[in-house]
């Protein structure tokens, strides 16, 4: 998946596949997340979130089922 980078002092860059409804997510860390079941306009809300790691905690971490990569 194609992922476009973002400014986030916790998340590196994030890309959505609207037709799996999967949202990736690489870290600042280098661990790449894959969530599950996430709807176009929840990744709409990250992308354009100005604290990605805050609405990355209040609205998908824990909300979501994920596998890393």
């Amino acid at each position: 998946m194609e992922r476009t980078p973002v400014t986030s002092s916790n998340i590196c860059s994030v890309g959505h596949d609207p037709d799996n409804q999967t949202l990736e997510i690489e870290f600042n860390s280098g661990a790449v997340y894959q969530y599950a079941s996430v709807p176009p306009d929840e990744y709409d809300g990250l992308f354009n979130a100005d604290s990605k790691g805050k609405y990355f905690n209040a609205n998908i971490k824990n909300r979501y089922s994920f596998i890393k990569l």
